[in-house]
């Protein structure tokens, strides 16, 4: 346990987060790929979304693959990374559309080897407010991850063209090595054995809603996971949509796209930074408000934005903020939802969740445009995020609702539990009278 506590040891743990959003880095490069392949915009929009279908998949077989053949948590995310490097250069070398898809099939498979781990060992090894304050980081790696593979990405595009833009996935390969050189290799081992063997005082989790043990799957997962299916929608459709926005609006030569989405996780990596700050002042019910009214405010900005750029720009630089404030503070709630010995089995459970909101998201956007009877191009791109704002707002709404009613309850019951003790006493101070 002391060796988690060295600043080495954190960062190489928070450093396996570092590629793990590396999906979304040739997000700039859309519009070159979609008139190089002469492919429709959901098509486009796939070549970003499909490595998370992969994704939903590999997270469940991973920790199989790792009980069949005995692998520790090290070498699987070790093995993740490297398989992100490999399949993530292909498409540098290839034209063919559906090879790259391929590619970035497998890509998504590399990523679900190892992305429930890099998140389940921190509720593990970290507890309290340090376990808060390592959630909110680790989130915060993956769009400072995000950012520079974005960032480098954009640069390769202007000035060696879409095929450079994938070269970026060599990072893959130094992020492995540094991660091999400080994780030590007993650490599967160290954190099954702790939990195995069992200090039920340190190990058991006490709920904050009634004050006891958590015995069992609470049935809010469910909610929990469309949820996340929901706001994950929202921001990949966001991102997929914004660069062929702002061509529709500055015209087919702006390469500025790539400066503004990361600009936007400069604020989503500020989101995970300060996620345990607002939590410890405003807890989860209070967090979760903030988070969702900042998304809607972001949504509105982009879905009502027009041809004004600067509004449109507002709206994508805005919303990084909330999602990485919601997405740690999901999982911070997580061990409150299971027993720790479940916590791989429900992270796991949520990671399909976000995954298939990110993989899904072209299809539902392009719904919400059929369903509002707008095309999919020009300013129309934007119009869905008209109706994920009005969805923000119900959440918030459902939530106030749902705590109001739970208060009344709780009150109302515990008011009828004093009143027999109060009778009681009172006969008892008759009879001492008499």
């Amino acid at each position: 346990m002391e060796k988690s506590n060295t600043l080495a040891t954190k960062l190489a743990f928070l450093s396996a987060s570092f590629m793990v959003t590396s999906a979304y880095a040739i997000q700039s490069a859309l519009p070159q790929i979609k008139n190089a392949l002469n492919i429709t915009q959901p098509q486009v929009e796939y070549l970003v979304t499909t490595p998370s279908f992969a994704v939903m998949f590999f997270v469940v077989l991973s920790p199989l693959l790792q009980d069949w053949f005995h692998i520790s948590d090290k070498h699987i995310i070790m093995a993740g990374i490297c398989l992100v490097g490999v399949a993530g250069l292909v498409p540098a070398f290839v034209t063919n559309y559906w090879a790259i898809l391929i590619s970035r099939l497998i890509l998504g498979a590399g990523y679900g080897l190892y992305n429930s781990q890099a998140i389940s060992l921190i509720s593990v090894w970290y507890k309290g407010h340090e376990r808060t304050s390592m959630q909110g980081w680790r989130s915060a790696f993956e769009q400072i991850g995000n950012a520079c593979t974005l960032t480098i990405s954009s640069l390769l595009l202007i000035y060696a063209g879409w095929h450079a833009a994938f070269l970026v996935y060599g990072l893959a390969f130094a992020v492995m090595a540094f991660f091999a050189w400080r994780v030590p290799n007993d650490t599967h081992s160290t954190a099954n054995s702790d939990t195995d063997k069992g200090d039920n005082t340190e190990e058991a989790t006490i709920s904050p809603i009634d004050n006891k043990p958590v015995t069992k799957i609470s049935p809010l997962v469910i909610a929990i996971l469309f949820f996340v299916l929901l706001i994950k929608m929202d921001f990949i459709g966001m991102e997929n949509r914004f660069p062929g926005l702002a061509v529709a609006i500055n015209g087919a030569k702006f390469d500025g796209t790539g400066t503004f989405l990361s600009l936007m996780l400069i604020g989503a990596t500020l989101g995970g930074a300060t996620y345990g700050i607002l939590q410890k002042h405003f807890g989860y019910i209070g967090t979760m408000y903030i988070g969702l009214a900042l998304l809607a405010i972001a949504n509105f900005l982009f879905g009502f934005g027009g041809n004004n750029f600067a509004i449109i720009a507002a709206g994508i630089l805005l919303v990084g903020y909330p999602m990485q404030v919601l997405t740690p503070l999901i999982f911070n709630i997580l061990p409150f939802m299971a027993p720790m010995k479940l916590q791989t089995k429900l992270t796991s459970f949520i990671l399909i969740g976000f995954n298939f909101g990110a993989f899904f998201s072209p299809t539902a956007d392009a719904w919400f445009n059929h369903l509002l009877g707008r095309p999919m191009s020009g300013l129309s791109l934007a119009v869905p995020f008209r109706i994920y704002g009005v969805l923000m707002l119900a959440i918030i709404a459902i939530i106030f609702a749902a705590k109001r009613m739970y208060d009344l309850k709780s009150a109302h019951q515990s008011s009828t539990a004093q009143s027999p003790v109060a009778t009681n006493m009172s006969m008892q101070h008759v009879d001492a009278n008499h």
